[in-house]
């Protein structure tokens, strides 16, 4: 089964390039010791082949939102979520059981400062949930 795990974090706090900008970033050697768990989880889903595909997105303020007004589609600036964290990436995994997806996503240190989300990807016929 596959699963898409969704990264949130508060680009304040993880200072992912993009967001080099903000204040009150991670201490170096607490920068240092969550980038080295985040490559030894990498290597061990590529390795293991569970690893499908990931990317990082780009800061939320580059975001537009599309939403239909009596009809008529509005593209705004976005996102307008009233919350500190903002879905900054995904990773696409292959795993047997959804406890495996659990695991994997429990290990990503973004889960410590901001939050992580698992969900099942459907085929189109969504007859496998």
């Amino acid at each position: 089964m596959r699963y898409v795990i969704m990264i949130y974090s508060n680009p304040a706090t993880w200072v992912h390039p993009m967001f080099l900008h903000q204040h009150e970033p991670l201490a170096p050697e607490e920068r240092a010791a969550q980038l080295d768990e985040f490559g030894a989880l990498m290597k061990e889903i590529a390795e293991s082949g569970e690893l499908i595909e990931s990317a990082a997105l780009a800061d939320p303020l580059t975001s537009r939102i599309i939403r239909f007004r009596d009809g008529v589609p509005a593209a705004t600036d976005g996102p307008f979520a009233d919350a500190k964290e903002q879905m900054a990436g995904f990773f696409l995994v292959e795993c047997d059981t959804p406890e495996r997806a659990e695991e994997i996503a429990t290990r990503f240190p973004d889960a410590r400062h901001g939050g992580v989300e698992i969900r099942p990807v459907m085929d189109l016929s969504g007859m496998e949930m």
